[in-house]
């Protein structure tokens, strides 16, 4: 499997600064410390979204650009990196901040092909995360739940946790990742290559 060429675009922190519509867009998010940035760097190859040991550092939404050849003028696909929510000590603000420039995003963004959503696969499901599907099912946009940290759990115990949240958020299927080991990488970059008609 060939890993386009990733080439950070901008950051954003107001709609009027969202680069230009164009090529179908990935959009990550997820609770505060979910391992996002650590997946988005595994799916790349390479260190490009930052890794804080703070949750909830990153504060706009941050494009990065994906390339099949070096030269190419403008990107193929986006993979887009949103703030984190639900960590008590920022989420007043970020709190105040969604309807500023994530929901429009969320909502009015037409080259969002698809919503990935990271939750944790080691703890019980949480009430943003229910929100946040609510949120993207009643916006009618598509969305693949992803677990991440999945290395923790093996076999039969990973099977079980993951049915379990997928029961209570609804959902037919939760894909595991491990941004440690790489499991999960090939099937994820299969469901945004399918979104993406490629």
């Amino acid at each position: 499997m060939t890993i386009p060429i990733a080439k950070f675009i901008t950051s954003a922190a107001d709609p009027k600064f969202f680069p230009p519509e164009g090529p179908p867009e990935f959009a990550f998010l997820g609770r505060s410390n979910v391992g996002k940035s650590s997946l988005i760097n595994s799916l790349l190859g390479q260190k490009i979204a930052h890794v804080s040991s703070t949750p909830g550092r990153t504060r706009t939404i941050n494009f990065i650009g994906l390339y099949s050849k070096p030269s190419q003028p403008a990107p193929e696909m986006m993979l887009v990196d949103l703030p984190g929510y639900g960590y008590a000590k920022i989420s007043r603000s970020i709190s105040a901040e969604w309807p500023k420039f994530i929901e429009p995003y969320l909502t009015d963004r037409e080259s969002l092909a698809l919503s990935i959503v990271l939750i944790d696969s080691n703890i019980p499901a949480q009430e943003p995360d229910q929100h946040l599907i609510q949120f993207l099912s009643s916006a009618q946009r598509d969305f693949l739940i992803v677990g991440t940290k999945a290395d923790k759990l093996s076999g039969n115990k990973q099977r079980a946790a993951l049915t379990a949240l997928a029961r209570e958020y609804q959902v037919e299927a939760i894909l595991p990742y491990s941004a440690k080991t790489g499991a999960g990488r090939a099937e994820l970059w299969r469901e945004i290559r399918s979104h993406a008609g490629k």
